[in-house]
C-alpha cells in the first residue's frame, strides 16, 4: 500500500522537510515545503502537493478546457472558459492559413452558445488565453450533459493515474470528458449520467477525506442496474 501522509494547511504553513519533489500548490525553500493554498497537503513518495479546498480556474498552457462561444469578431471567437479570463480562438487556427474574413463566415464553424473542447496554447497573464481546437478529441461538442465541479477538485475527480474517473466510467457506462476548468461533458445512458453526477458531487463535497475512494466505490456499487464493473 502506498503510504500517504495528509494534513490541513493554510498558505505559509510548513508541510514537511525532506528530499521530495514539489508537485502542486507548494513552495520549496531549501528542503522545506510550504503551502501556497488552503487545503489538504499530501506527502507521498511521488512528492508534496496541496489539494485546494476552493478556488477559481487559472488557465495553464496545455490545459484541456470546455468552453462556450459567447461572441465573435471578424478574426476570432471569444470563449467563456469558467475563469476570470475569457479565452480567444483565432479563426485562422480553424480555417487554416488561407482564412479570409471577407469570404469565410465564422458562424459556419462555431456560433454563439456552442460548446467546444479546446486546448490552452498560450497564456502569460498579460493577455487573455489563446485556444486551439486542433487535435484528437478537440472541437465542437455535439451532445452530452454538462456537469460542473470546482476546478480545484478536478485532480481528485481524475484520481491517481486516472483511477477514479475510470471507476466512474466503468460503473456508469458513461464517457466523461473532463475540462481542467471544472466543466465535464457526460455521454451515456440517462441512469448512468445520474449516477455519475452523484459520484462527482460526493467527490466535490468530500475531496479532503482520506477514504474518499472507498466511499465513491460504495456509492457506485449501490448504484443500481448500471452499477457493474467491467473486469
Amino acid at each position: 500500500m502506498v503510504n500517504i501522509k495528509r494534513k490541513y494547511v493554510i498558505p505559509g504553513d510548513l508541510i514537511c522537510e525532506g528530499n521530495y519533489s514539489p508537485l502542486a500548490n507548494v513552495m520549496k525553500i531549501g528542503n522545506r515545503f510550504y503551502s501556497t493554498r488552503v487545503g489538504m497537503a499530501e506527502i507521498s513518495r511521488e512528492g508534496v502537493k496541496v489539494i485546494p479546498l476552493s478556488g477559481i480556474y487559472i488557465p495553464r498552457v496545455d490545459d484541456i478546457v470546455i468552453g462556450k462561444i459567447i461572441d465573435y469578431s471578424a478574426f476570432a471567437w471569444e470563449v467563456d472558459i469558467n475563469s476570470c479570463f475569457s479565452a480567444y480562438l483565432p479563426a485562422q487556427s480553424v480555417f487554416g492559413k488561407d482564412f479570409s474574413p471577407a469570404k469565410d463566415s465564422l458562424v459556419k464553424k462555431f456560433d454563439i452558445g456552442d460548446l467546444i473542447v479546446g486546448k490552452i496554447v498560450a497564456f502569460d497573464r498579460t493577455r487573455d488565453p489563446l485556444l486551439s481546437v486542433s487535435g484528437p478529441g478537440l472541437g465542437k461538442v455535439s451532445k452530452g450533459e454538462i456537469i460542473r465541479i470546482a476546478p480545484s477538485k478536478v485532480p481528485r475527480l481524475i484520481g491517481k493515474k486516472g483511477s477514479m474517473i475510470k471507476a466512474i466510467e466503468n460503473y456508469t457506462k458513461c464517457k466523461l470528458n473532463i475540462g481542467q476548468n471544472g466543466l465535464i461533458i457526460a455521454t451515456g445512458p440517462p441512469e448512468g449520467i445520474l449516477l455519475a453526477i452523484k459520484a462527482i458531487r460526493l467527490i466535490e463535497e468530500e475531496a479532503h477525506i482520506a477514504d474518499l475512494t472507498k466511499k465513491v466505490q460504495k456509492l457506485l456499487e449501490e448504484g443500481g442496474s448500471v452499477g457493474k464493473v467491467d473486469r
